[in-house]
């Protein structure tokens, strides 16, 4: 970002406080884009082979897991993605099914349809792209972590075990590999596509055909579908969601429209500085050639492909 660009930040910032706008911060309404892209998993299919959380690594370059992908043993624990002893951007935990049977849940960033963590960033690091997968931009983060408090379902992390260059850890719906043509790592690994990825409306429409198809297997209601005002990862399932740890007091309202009359009033030091102080910080960290390399890299940009890619 250069000066001119933090001046509009900060400008756009400040008058918004101002007069009270609701154009803050991304506190105005989400409209969406109709044709954006999610995910779908079928928790009565996940076998737990844990192939989802390989292939997230490996395709987002990740350390090796202290734990092999092949030990059974950690669905003795319910973990949570990147924390210090799971550096990953996805976990899968074991359940037990009211059958008796073991049921897998994975574990990612929801990539919200009007994500709290967008709303609470005071310098929009985080984002909510066209295309569906909330995204962050190291260059701009100044690591004040609102985006961690904010979040519903408790997914950002903070990498603390990196003492000079920590990172706001999340699952970013493989976006560079979306932009490449190719689908999300944890989708293309899965042997039982138990994972589907493609348009949001149309995952939709598969989990209502599936749950009206097999009644009897599945209970009737698609978590995601109104969840913190919509998600875009989507899941659905035998066993009751609460008994799988999914967040359930969260209500049908995204948090930015809860949070919108409040933000209105927000102090306007508490609003100006953050967004000022991190503007400052972005301008004085800009990298030689930084603007040749973001020229070469929108020229290698492609469309994503607007089809199901793994049913």
């Amino acid at each position: 970002m250069n000066r001119r660009n933090l001046l509009k930040i900060g400008g756009t910032v400040v008058a918004a406080s101002i007069l009270g706008s609701e154009t803050v911060l991304g506190s105005q309404d989400f409209e969406g884009n109709p044709d954006r892209l999610g995910m779908l998993t079928d928790t009565t299919r996940c076998i737990g082979c844990r192939r989802c959380e390989a292939a997230c690594n490996k395709a987002n370059n990740l350390p090796d897991a202290k734990t092999s992908f092949e030990d059974t043993s950690v669905f003795e624990e319910k973990r949570k993605p990147y924390v210090a002893d799971v550096q990953s951007y996805t976990v899968v935990n074991r359940f037990e099914g009211e059958d008796g049977k073991p049921v897998y849940r994975k574990i990612q960033c929801m990539h919200c349809d009007e994500p709290a963590c967008v709303t609470a960033c005071p310098v929009a690091a985080l984002t909510k792209s066209k295309e569906g997968p909330v995204v962050w931009n190291e260059k701009v983060c100044i690591g004040c972590r609102y985006c961690i408090t904010a979040c519903p379902f408790y997914v950002p992390a903070f990498e603390y075990s990196s003492a000079f260059e920590p990172k706001i850890q999340k699952c970013f719906l493989c976006n560079q590999r979306i932009k490449d043509g190719l689908i999300p790592a944890c989708a293309e690994a899965c042997p039982v596509e138990a994972i589907q990825f493609g348009k949001r409306k149309d995952l939709m429409k598969m989990a209502k055909q599936r749950i009206w198809g097999e009644p009897d297997k599945y209970i009737d209601h698609v978590y995601g579908e109104t969840e913190a005002g919509g998600t875009g990862w989507l899941y659905i399932s035998k066993l009751p969601f609460e008994k799988m740890g999914f967040p359930e007091n969260i209500g049908t309202t995204s948090f930015p429209k809860l949070t919108k009359d409040f933000l209105g009033m927000v102090n306007l030091t508490l609003v100006t500085w953050p967004a000022l102080l991190g503007g400052f910080y972005m301008a004085t960290h800009k990298k030689p050639h930084e603007e040749h390399g973001q020229e070469n890299k929108k020229e290698n940009e492609k469309k994503p492909e607007e089809d199901i890619k793994h049913e």
